[in-house]
């Protein structure tokens, strides 16, 4: 209700802008509790998940309120994408709505205050409770962007839930060529041998903006370096039919134009994986149905980000009571039951 009554105040603000108020908001709000494990649980990467649905990477890019995300009832809360070294990112306007496709492209260039700001939070809250993943990038100047990933290896490891190396932010000029089979299985290797096998379990978070070769490679790696899951996928640079304004604006684009591309990667990705390795799904979900229909094509997990822009706080607990009633509905006694089901 208060969200209906503010979102005409907060779209009337430049959308940066209303998205460092709304985590201002977040900040200053009464700590709750994350939620605790019920008929939606489900075990990923050795991590018992409270329930499937996460808050994607790009929310809370500096670790700011990733207690508070798990108190609005999301199972898992991802934050950053963090760079050993402070940037600024790219030039503003660079964050735009498009209102009438429900969908936001973004070109904001890993802007983060660099690995010792976020260091010290999450240091802070080590011993609270729940699952709190750590997306890390590489600056856009390094003369190495494997040493980023392993320096941030060695840096936040400790601290995370799980680590999700991005390597496919379409906003960094040349990051996602190492997405390209040699250079991913370097980048691999250096992370897991600077991650120690005490460590947490690494995510690849992955383009949708792939060609079959591409993600059979892709697939081999995962598995052969038994990676804890593959997160599909990031922001597209290809264009369906949009209507808003901002249609022209270059970066990747989410919401709900990205959910069928993101849709058909999934399944993509579940057929080249044979489901021998977790998947979350990421792009387009907006609803208790959107996580559902990507559960039945693979995902263990699933993330939203852009729908909490037009939905508001309360989106994550609507979408769980829905995904407990389809669940019901369709006959799984569990989420692990239905994952590749479709």
């Amino acid at each position: 209700m208060f969200f209906d009554l503010a979102r005409p105040v907060l779209f009337a603000l430049d959308p940066e802008r209303a998205h460092r108020l709304t985590v201002r908001a977040l900040a200053a709000s009464p700590l709750r509790t994350p939620p605790r494990p019920g008929p939606l649980a489900i075990g990923v990467a050795g991590i018992e998940f409270p329930n499937p649905l996460g808050m994607a990477a790009g929310f809370d890019k500096d670790a700011e309120v990733p207690d508070e995300l798990l108190g609005l009832g999301f199972g898992f809360a991802e934050v950053g994408s963090i760079t050993p070294l402070p940037q600024a990112g790219n030039p503003r306007p660079r964050l735009f709505r498009l209102v009438e496709d429900r969908g936001v492209i973004n070109r904001m260039g890993f802007n983060n205050a660099g690995a010792d700001v976020a260091r010290r939070r999450l240091e802070r809250r080590r011993h609270r409770p729940g699952i709190v993943g750590i997306n890390i990038g590489a600056n856009k100047d390094s003369l190495d962007r494997i040493a980023d990933y392993v320096a941030m290896t060695r840096v936040m490891a400790p601290l995370a839930s799980y680590l999700a190396v991005n390597i496919s932010s379409p906003n960094t000029p040349g990051l996602r060529a190492l997405q390209d089979e040699s250079a991913l299985t370097g980048l691999i290797d250096a992370v897991l041998e600077m991650r120690s096998d005490k460590g947490p379990p690494v995510f690849l978070k992955v383009a949708p903006d792939l060609e079959p070769a591409d993600i059979d490679a892709i697939a081999r790696i995962a598995l052969d370096k038994k990676l804890g899951a593959l997160i599909v996928s990031n922001t597209t640079i290809s264009r369906p039919e949009l209507r808003s304004h901002h249609r022209g604006e270059t970066g990747g684009l989410s919401g709900e134009p990205l959910r069928d591309l993101a849709q058909q990667r999934m399944r993509d990705f579940r057929k080249a994986t044979g489901g021998a390795i977790p998947l979350v799904g990421v792009g387009g979900i907006s609803s208790a149905e959107d996580a559902w229909a990507r559960i039945r094509a693979g995902a263990s997990l699933v993330q939203l980000y852009s729908a909490m822009v037009f939905e508001g706080p309360g989106l994550p607990r609507k979408i769980i009571r829905g995904l407990e009633g389809l669940m019901k509905r369709d006959g799984f006694s569990s989420i692990a039951e239905a994952v590749g089901s479709e």
